[in-house]
């Protein structure tokens, strides 16, 4: 159907062009998942401010977050073409452009090499090799470990398949430091503790796609019982983990303070998740998205404090 230029009344060859320029645009860009590379930066800013112990050189900043985007990007890309055909089965990921067909795997797959190469070649040239190295590990650990390896084959998967998305605290220490030392790697730990409770109360709310899918995610092979334990049980080690970097990188009592009310908050939420798993209640009761939700703004708000601790300091 040809478009309209309403204030001629005749056919306006720009529009209909300009219209699929810009849903092109908008399924590439929806390949690179943009909301996953926010929370990607929400940990990397903040720990570059812990390495440099107050404000990093902003040059420096902004070239990590332009690599670290394209790391990102490009390996989000390679997990939807994957992933295309589990993603056509569950209804929270059908709209995706690979599951509708509205980019080729081939298309894709060159525009995650682009993305991918591009972050690598970027921060050996502009940062340094060690950053580079790093995110080149993230990438291939991401598509080759989780994705094509872990995803389908254990109920375990997002807990080694999560380590791909530690590696920006990494990237982000060594983009300062250009090595790494103990408090990234407590940081790394923080957040490879802080995946399985952020993703499995996703996948309790999303179960029967999981199912449908045939994916191994543990909420699809285990009662909610054990699924609740498992978080309830991870959410602790995660809390004990945060407040090891207290110590370990010398921070003020900001931190430390910071890190236990939220992590008070966060076991609460996993408590309640999980009480109400035991008395057998339904989805409605027991609210997983509750904690998931919950855990983007515990996580954000813990690196927060990291940089404002930094800052103060």
């Amino acid at each position: 159907m040809t478009a309209v230029d309403p204030r001629q009344g005749r056919p306006a060859e720009g529009l209909g062009s300009g219209s699929i320029k810009v849903g092109r645009f908008s399924s590439y860009l929806a390949l690179t998942k943009p909301r996953i590379i926010e929370l990607l930066l929400v940990t990397t800013v903040p720990t570059m401010f812990l390495a440099a112990q107050g404000l990093p050189n902003l040059w420096i900043v902004i070239a990590t977050l332009i690599g670290g985007s394209l790391a990102a990007g490009g390996a989000n890309t390679f997990n939807c073409v994957v992933d295309a055909d589990i993603d056509a089965l569950m209804h929270r990921t059908q709209s995706r452009p690979m599951a509708m067909g509205t980019i080729s795997a081939r298309q894709a797959s060159l525009f995650g090499a682009v993305l991918s190469v591009s972050s690598v070649v970027w921060l050996a040239l502009v940062v340094n090799v060690v950053s580079a190295s790093l995110a080149a590990f993230a990438i291939g650990f991401y598509v080759l470990g989780y994705t094509i390896v872990l995803k389908r084959r254990t109920p375990q998967n997002i807990v080694w398949g999560g380590a791909a998305g530690c590696m920006p605290v990494l990237i982000g220490w060594s983009a300062v430091t250009g090595s790494l030392s103990w408090a990234p790697i407590v940081l790394f730990l923080v957040i490879f503790f802080w995946t399985p409770p952020h993703y499995w109360p996703l996948s309790l709310r999303y179960r029967e796609d999981y199912v449908a899918a045939g994916v191994p995610m543990l909420p699809a092979v285990a009662d909610q019982v054990v699924v609740a334990k498992s978080i309830l049980i991870y959410s602790w080690v995660m809390v004990a983990t945060s407040l090891v970097l207290w110590p370990v990188a010398h921070t003020s009592l900001l931190y430390p303070i910071v890190a236990a009310i939220l992590g008070a908050l966060f076991v609460l939420e996993a408590q309640r998740l999980f009480f109400a798993a035991r008395k057998g209640a339904d989805e409605d009761v027991m609210r997983p998205m509750r904690l998931f939700q919950g855990s983007i703004t515990y996580l954000t708000l813990l690196f927060v404090a990291i940089a404002l601790d930094s800052l103060l300091r």
